[in-house]
């Protein structure tokens, strides 16, 4: 697993760059703040539910959470599961918010 540091994803994100990415928070985390991409709980992950995914596993994925820890449980765990090119958001989204966004709650 490879990690993606806050200010990489944001500058590929801001020209434009599709990139394919995965929060694996519970939703109604992702509802209060998110930098969008899909929702698939580290859980779901866990148990197997990556149907939503699964044309994904031959492409770049870029994991998130809060702080990085659950992101990167799901990412390593997509990693033995045959994804090939998985990164971790260092930090999650307490990172993003400080840097960019420092008014909303994570």
């Amino acid at each position: 697993m490879k990690f993606i540091s806050p200010e990489e994803l944001k500058a590929r994100l801001d020209a434009g760059e599709a990139v394919n990415l995965l929060d694996v928070r519970e939703l109604e985390e992702h509802e209060i703040f998110s930098i969008g991409g899909r929702t698939l709980s580290v859980d779901e992950i866990y148990a197997m539910h990556i149907e939503d995914i699964e044309d994904w596993k031959e492409m770049e994925v870029v994991c998130y959470c809060r702080s990085g820890n659950r992101s990167m449980r799901a990412a390593l765990m997509l990693e033995t599961i045959g994804f090939t090119q998985v990164k971790n958001l260092q930090g999650g989204m307490v990172a993003w918010k400080e840097r960019y966004d420092p008014d909303t709650t994570v």
